[in-house]
């Protein structure tokens, strides 16, 4: 007794939990809708106009082709008994009216794809541009969450849909819901009882729409969630090429590429079994009911209640009437796929940057370089801390090394200084001024980072250079590539200075990247540096050639500096022993190489790497 109580009980909470579950699914699917309803209709507002005047070529071009079926009728049953009477008059006028309406209609609804043309276009080039605009004002945090695949997704494959629904789609169920609407209208003026037929025919193909409806919504937001897996797979598989043949994993990235390619085919096949159920019904549908309208019709003619004329028009509308019907079947396919990429983009329009400009920034056209973090607690999202309660100054000018194991927080402490993240509690401050409190072009201005990546645009040497500076002289980026001894290299190359590079800098080695990379900052002329393991990819001859260029672009400047190699280390008037986010050890390199510490005991093992 007690374990059946016990169980019903369960069975009870179980229960009220899934319909907690399914109620919380259907809100949040609720919020998606309105979301994506929303975008939608921001980007249609502006264009009422265009859209007005669409709307009005559609309905004159609908209403000379529904126009066809009641001529024919006037001709069958007026014009051509006055013919035989001797009449040709209302023969030739109900000719030419029909030419005129079926010109006009043809006229009208090709100026109206060519309108609605226009604004769908328009609608995408806005829409390109926000989810372009809005990615790049995105923080760090986002990027670094949100796999490089999925936003590649979002700019093709979902918008590519969005077009596939704009180009044809759109013009197309907007023309043949007016048919439909105009169609039964006519009919009903031509014979009520003929449009009683149809009604009823309506009653299944409604619920065969209404079942499509369902299975398609399903299966399209697979196809759409199989479409984005693949996608980025590929990418991650393309941008990490070179770990991928060096650890031989081409045939496990393979297998698992072909895993995600059969489940995409999968769910596509899918979609296809459920149209083709949907439209040979609705043509089945179509086809009984016109058979009923000539077995009812013809009986009311021999029976002499209905005009023969009228029985041709009636025919007419009933096939007319389905045909529009079939379209938008298509049409709700090309819908779903762009439903589900429209849930997507507007997903992605929707997200928020962590770090967020100010309203009223404090100005600072020309830093000093004094760095100073007060009381600074942070986090990575909703995380463990990874540096807490830490103070720290750094006068202008002074050159600060940070050395420690792998997470003790020295990129941590370096993407707050730069802003790439907010802190928690406390507050990092530039020149005591507060850099949350700093617009975006004068922190950008006064800070600039290098990391151990060193990515290069596809472009000139120059521009790459010239990348923080587009106004600089031909002459300022020589100047900035001689300061770090790149310039020799440059001048090397087919084209010296105008000499393209590939994505990422292909046609460079690394180290000659890094170079580059410390001539941009070199130009961009910050005053506060920081190097996040910007030596780390040169070899030692290299590695030498950049201590001279270093002393260059660390002078008159503060600069931070994140390095594993002690030799760029040597060159720091200060340096921070960091371990789990606290600075354990603090003073100029022969200060910590005297205390026989842990900067001590790091300098010797480097020391015997040496020899």
């Amino acid at each position: 007794m007690t374990t059946s109580s016990r169980a019903d009980r369960g069975g009870w909470a179980g229960d009220a939990h899934s319909d907690d579950t399914s109620l919380l699914d259907r809100a949040t699917s609720t919020a998606v809708r309105r979301r994506s309803l929303r975008l939608l209709g921001e980007l249609l507002r502006p264009r009422w106009r265009p859209l007005a005047w669409a709307g009005a070529l559609i309905v004159v071009g609908t209403l000379g082709q529904v126009a066809g079926p009641l001529l024919v009728q006037a001709g069958v049953d007026s014009a051509l008994p006055a013919l035989r009477d001797g009449d040709p008059g209302p023969l030739v006028a109900v000719g030419g009216t029909y030419l005129v309406a079926a010109v006009l209609g043809g006229v009208c609804a090709g100026a109206y794809v060519r309108a609605a043309a226009r604004v769908a276009q328009s609608v995408l080039l806005e829409l390109r541009r926000r989810v372009f605009r809005h990615t790049q004002r995105l923080s760090l945090e986002f990027h670094e969450s949100y796999t490089s695949g999925r936003v590649i997704s979002r700019q093709t494959s979902d918008l590519e849909a969005l077009r596939e629904l704009f180009d044809g789609g759109l013009t197309g169920v907007v023309s043949s819901l007016m048919l439909m609407l105009f169609t039964g209208v006519a009919l009903f003026v031509v014979d009520w009882r003929s449009g009683l037929v149809l009604v009823g025919a309506l009653v299944p193909a409604w619920w065969l729409t209404r079942w499509f409806q369902r299975r398609s919504q399903l299966l399209y937001r697979e196809q759409r969630t199989a479409s984005a897996r693949l996608i980025v797979k590929f990418v991650e598989t393309m941008t990490g090429m070179r770990a991928v043949q060096a650890f031989r994993r081409e045939p496990a990235v393979d297998a698992a590429y072909s895993v995600l390619g059969e489940e995409y085919r999968d769910a596509n096949l899918r979609i296809f079994g459920v149209n083709g159920r949907y439209q040979p019904g609705l043509v089945l549908i179509g086809n009984v009911t016109v058979a009923a309208a000539l077995a009812y019709g013809g009986w009311r003619v021999y029976d002499g209640g209905l005009e023969l004329g009228a029985l041709v028009a009636v025919l007419l509308y009933v096939k007319r009437f389905f045909q529009p019907i079939q379209q938008l079947g298509m049409f709700y396919n090309a819908l779903q796929s762009a439903v589900a990429a429209l849930e997507k983009v507007s997903g992605l329009l929707a997200e928020e940057p962590t770090v967020v400009e100010p309203r009223h920034p404090t100005p600072l056209p020309r830093a000093r370089g004094e760095v100073r973090l007060d009381d600074v607690t942070f986090g990575y999202g909703r995380g463990p801390v990874v540096l807490p309660a830490l103070d720290l100054t750094i006068p202008a000018g002074q050159t600060v090394a940070l050395v420690g194991s792998t997470g003790a927080g020295k990129s941590t402490l370096a993407k707050l200084v730069t802003r790439f993240y907010d802190a928690r509690e406390g507050r990092v401050l530039l020149d005591g001024v507060d850099v949350r409190d700093l617009s975006s072009a004068d922190l950008r201005r006064a800070v600039v980072m290098v990391t151990q990546e060193a990515y290069l645009f596809s472009g000139t040497v120059r521009e790459n250079i010239a990348l923080g500076r587009p106004e600089a002289t031909d002459a300022e980026v020589e100047a900035a590539a001689r300061a770090v001894g790149v310039h020799d290299f440059v001048q090397s190359l087919s084209q010296g200075y105008d000499t393209e590079v590939n994505k990422r800098g292909g046609r460079v080695s690394s180290g000659q990247r890094q170079l580059i990379s410390f001539a941009r900052a070199f130009l961009a002329d910050p005053a506060v540096l920081v190097l996040d393991e910007a030596t780390s990819s040169l070899d030692l001859p290299g590695e030498r050639l950049v201590q001279r260029g270093l002393q260059t672009l660390l002078a008159d400047r503060t600069a931070l500096i994140i390095a594993h190699r002690l030799s760029t280390v040597e060159i720091a008037d200060r340096v921070l022993v960091m371990e789990h986010g606290t600075v354990v050890e603090d003073g100029t390199p022969g200060e910590l190489v005297a205390r026989r510490g842990r900067f001590a005991a790091l300098h010797r093992a480097w020391q015997d790497s040496l020899v």
